[in-house]
């Protein structure tokens, strides 16, 4: 199913939702503006939203953007409950100058957002919000992911599945990366594409 601005944000509440999609198709701002209909519209405590940023710093490749932060887009999230990581995501394919240094940079990644999955974990909350699921399962478990999703009330989260960030020498790497984020699409209430 296709995302549009005419989705009724009530319909997310409740089901666990990811957008998934190339880059540059507004899916982190989709989600920010998910998480202000929560806080400005539905007055939901903003401590009871869980906001996991994994996606690098808004950056161009060719000339495309790629990355950015829900902060970015609803600078307001600061006072959700924002469970960061020391040091920035690195986006591997566009940084690796080859093979050894994609699967370094992704298993830093890894550490760094697994740690906050974990923290996330330790005092969940009702409502869980994800951006760039997709660093996550570069090395992650998918079924850990999961486990963890369907711990809450409400999941709204995003993922890069496209091929326009793409090298010789991740080929391998990117299909690993479509078939963690395509098991998860599966198993979740609600999923759109955004284009």
């Amino acid at each position: 199913m296709y995302f549009n601005e005419n989705l009724d944000f009530n319909e997310f509440i409740g089901s666990h939702t990811i957008l998934y999609g190339e880059t540059n198709t507004k899916k982190t701002y989709y989600t920010a503006k998910f998480v202000q209909f929560l806080v400005e519209a539905k007055g939901i405590d903003p401590k009871e939203i869980s906001i996991l940023d994994f996606a690098p710093k808004l950056c161009v490749f060719k000339n495309v953007k790629i990355g950015g932060k829900i902060i970015d887009f609803y600078p307001q999230c600061f006072k959700c409950n924002n469970i960061s990581f020391e040091g920035e995501i690195i986006p591997p394919r566009l940084t690796a100058k080859n093979k050894k240094e994609l699967y370094k940079y992704a298993f830093e990644n890894y550490e760094k957002t697994r740690d906050t999955l974990n923290k996330f974990n330790e005092a969940p909350t009702q409502f869980l919000i994800i951006n760039d699921i997709s660093i996550f399962l570069h090395c992650g478990d998918k079924k850990f992911l999961l486990k963890s999703l369907n711990a809450v009330n409400t999941f709204f989260g995003n993922s890069y599945y496209g091929s326009s960030i793409k090298r010789n020498f991740t080929i391998f790497f990117s299909l690993k990366e479509k078939f963690a984020v395509s098991y998860l699409l599966k198993r979740v209430d609600k999923s759109y594409f955004t284009k």
